[in-house]
């Protein structure tokens, strides 16, 4: 990416004194920002400020990429087997280690109790649920995820930099994240199986820039003095992220042609669980008081600011971890104003330490991005 975009910094200094000072500390924060405006014709002007100046922790981000790639996986199974295997499909996870169970009932699941690919890509859409990533990653496995990221083509997400090392809020060994379980999948009376699969792809971060994040770290409950190392901790770029947000608005669309194909179904399936709010969901069902609607949409109270006569439509994916916030989304412009792409991440803590729960998300991430939602808004759409 070249030169930071003189309207990102204007964006940036016009907008509430949080964004001004966020900016004056743009490395500290490790602020990252990635906007592209929607002009006519459909083409692209993209803008950005620091893009992929150092390592970001992706967070929950990365499991939009599970998502398309189950959808996907489903397809592919479907032709292979010659039956219609489809987001519904009742779904059996085998145990991979000692300490699990045969997971094979969802009781969020109203429709039956069954898991289902559908079900759980609803589930990390509406409340960016972290199990639910981690079962769509069980039945496409580590080396198979790997392959649909970095592919390009109807098979393939065009994602390069994308290093998926790990599952979320699991602990688990290098050696066992590279491990998956047995799958069975019900459908017309049949059972087609996807074996347990070792991938054997090593994967690490080593050469970025800013690998070692904080002052001090927790392990158990002992605190370390030093910095938390991430060169064993997911990686995508942002670059990558923008590229899958635009894709996955303009259904498998990005650079001029057709990237990642899907079904109309999928694609409807998808968009709508990232769009809607999670107490306007059916199955799973949520509460607003529980999950209000900026639940995983951190544009939307800056939006609402606006003063808009009803809320824009926000596809979305945010991720939140170590300090690290980032918002990925789309946001259609009201009437005949200009729709937009927004990557940004930036790391917030102040106390240094990791793993200690004393991150600033509330105090400075969620607020900030909240304001350059509002400040995006009044730009492309007030002038």
């Amino acid at each position: 990416m070249g030169p930071d975009s003189p309207l990102i910094e204007r964006i940036l200094r016009r907008g509430s004194p949080l964004l001004a000072r966020v900016a004056d500390r743009a490395g500290e924060h490790r602020l990252q920002i990635l906007l592209s405006v929607e002009r006519a014709g459909g083409r692209l002007e993209t803008h950005g400020f620091r893009v992929d100046s150092e390592y970001f922790y992706p967070a929950s981000t990365v499991k939009l990429v599970a998502a398309l790639a189950a959808l996907r996986m489903l397809g592919r199974l479907s032709a292979e087997h010659g039956v219609a295997i489809g987001p519904e499909t009742p779904m059996v996870i085998h145990p991979t280690f000692a300490d699990q169970l045969i997971e094979d009932r969802d009781p969020s699941n109203v429709d039956g109790g069954a898991i289902t690919v559908g079900h759980e890509i609803r589930k990390l859409a509406l409340v960016s649920d972290n199990a639910a990533h981690n079962r769509l990653l069980s039945l496409v496995g580590h080396r198979e995820l790997h392959e649909m990221a970095w592919g390009e083509g109807p098979m393939g997400l065009g994602l390069k930099s994308a290093r998926l090392i790990h599952r979320l809020s699991e602990p688990r060994t290098v050696e066992e994240n590279r491990k998956t379980p047995r799958v069975d999948l019900a459908v017309g009376g049949q059972l087609i199986t996807v074996p347990a699969r070792d991938s054997g792809l090593l994967l690490d971060n080593y050469g970025m820039e800013g690998l070692d994040v904080g002052t001090a770290h927790v392990v158990g409950e002992q605190l370390v003095a030093g910095p938390m190392s991430m060169r064993q901790k997911n990686r995508v770029s942002l670059a990558d992220l923008h590229r899958l947000i635009v894709l996955t608005a303009r259904r498998g669309e990005v650079d001029g042609g057709t990237s990642f194909e899907l079904s109309k179904a999928a694609w409807d399936l998808l968009q709508e669980a990232m769009t809607i709010y999670p107490s306007t969901s059916r199955n799973p069902v949520y509460t607003a008081r529980e999950h209000p609607d900026h639940y995983v949409k951190f544009l939307l109270p800056g939006l609402r600011r606006l003063g808009l006569p009803s809320d824009p439509l926000i596809l979305n994916k945010i991720g939140q971890a170590y300090g690290f916030t980032t918002e990925n989304a789309f946001v259609e412009g009201p009437g005949r104003r200009p729709s937009f792409y927004l990557t940004a991440t930036l790391y917030a803590n102040e106390s240094g330490v990791l793993n200690a729960d004393s991150y600033d998300d509330k105090t400075v991430a969620e607020p900030f991005m909240a304001d350059l939602g509002e400040a995006i808004g009044r730009t492309l759409w007030e002038g």
